[in-house]
């Protein structure tokens, strides 16, 4: 549901950087490059943004 805060791998804290990510992917630039460019090298922690699926919002539409 939201991106976890450190890297379930090797405990890199990578939660500050979604935002950014998700607002330059949306303007149409290469999750690549971008990953490239904020410093996200290993494949793990770049595992975490390519397939990170934000739900939240759908979630919020129910209530108990």
């Amino acid at each position: 549901m939201i991106i976890p805060i450190r890297c379930i791998s090797c405990g890199r804290a990578i939660a500050q950087l979604w935002d950014d990510y998700q607002r330059r992917v949306t303007e149409g630039e290469d999750p690549k490059k971008v990953l490239d460019s904020l410093g996200v090298d290993s494949y793990c922690c770049r595992s975490h943004f390519i397939t990170h699926v934000d739900v939240a919002k759908d979630i919020m539409k129910y209530k108990r």
